[in-house]
């Protein structure tokens, strides 16, 4: 993880308890890969380690550790709240966000993680899951497993690793069949944020869709800076557009 919490504080199960049928699977989506939480190669503990070009068809066995509440709420590596009851994960070298199945190999128990955090920064583990993925593993209390790790391929990922927010001028946050939807999202951000917030209406397939646009956004620090604002609102899938 590449938060930075008090190391005198030790990392541990949350006070509320929860079982396996509790935690729900990531739910795997087309999210652009951006430079954000993907720089390469970064440095850690004086050991360098290179973002993955791809993850397509990655597969690979190894042990499986966990983290909880000693970084709940804290940022992620690509900016969003980590929160250990969801199905999230941290590894090395996967793009983030990227989708895995994780399987126990002691068990046969699977879960569906979103990656979007680094770690685990130990030579003998290949990936961190949150406090919930573990427990729907059913390794919680040993603190680790031997896993699977199997990416789930999905059509229509935008790797943008290559531009920067420079290249872009408004943010789309949604599109959606229901007018009364997208005018609630719009009156919900419109006082949070300090640029215009509107709704594009478009004909799709016959069909009138509106979508919520931010902008337009001067330059990539105040890009940056309303991603960050957003994040911190539960709203993670902006997508930047020229």
């Amino acid at each position: 993880m590449t938060t930075s919490p008090d190391p005198e504080i030790s990392d541990g199960a949350p006070l509320r308890h929860i079982e396996a049928d509790d935690v729900a699977d990531a739910v795997p989506r087309a999210d652009p890969i951006l430079a954000v939480g993907n720089k390469t190669p970064y440095e850690v503990n004086g050991q360098s380690y290179d973002i993955l070009a791809s993850a397509h068809n990655y597969k690979e066995r190894g042990i499986a550790s966990w983290y909880g509440t000693k970084f709940h709420g804290r940022k992620t590596s690509n900016g969003e709240l980590y929160d250990l009851y969801a199905a999230t994960a941290a590894h090395k070298t996967l793009p983030i966000p990227s989708y895995a199945r994780v399987t126990n190999l002691d068990n046969g128990r699977t879960v569906v993680v979103r990656v979007n955090d680094r770690g685990p920064f130990h030579d003998d583990r290949l990936i961190d899951l949150s406090y919930g993925a573990a427990v729907k593993l059913g390794y919680m209390e040993q603190g680790t497993a031997p896993v699977e790790v199997e990416v789930l391929n999905i059509a229509g990922v935008d790797d943008r690793r290559g531009t920067t927010y420079g290249e872009y001028r408004f943010l789309q946050l949604g599109a959606y069949g229901s007018e009364a939807r997208a005018q609630a999202l719009r009156d919900e951000l419109t006082p949070a944020l300090s640029v215009p917030v509107f709704i594009s209406p478009v004909e799709s397939a016959g069909k009138m869709l509106y979508r919520v646009r931010v902008g337009p956004l001067d330059d990539p620090a105040q890009m940056e800076s309303v991603v960050a604002s957003l994040r911190d609102a539960g709203h993670t899938n902006a997508q930047p557009l020229p």
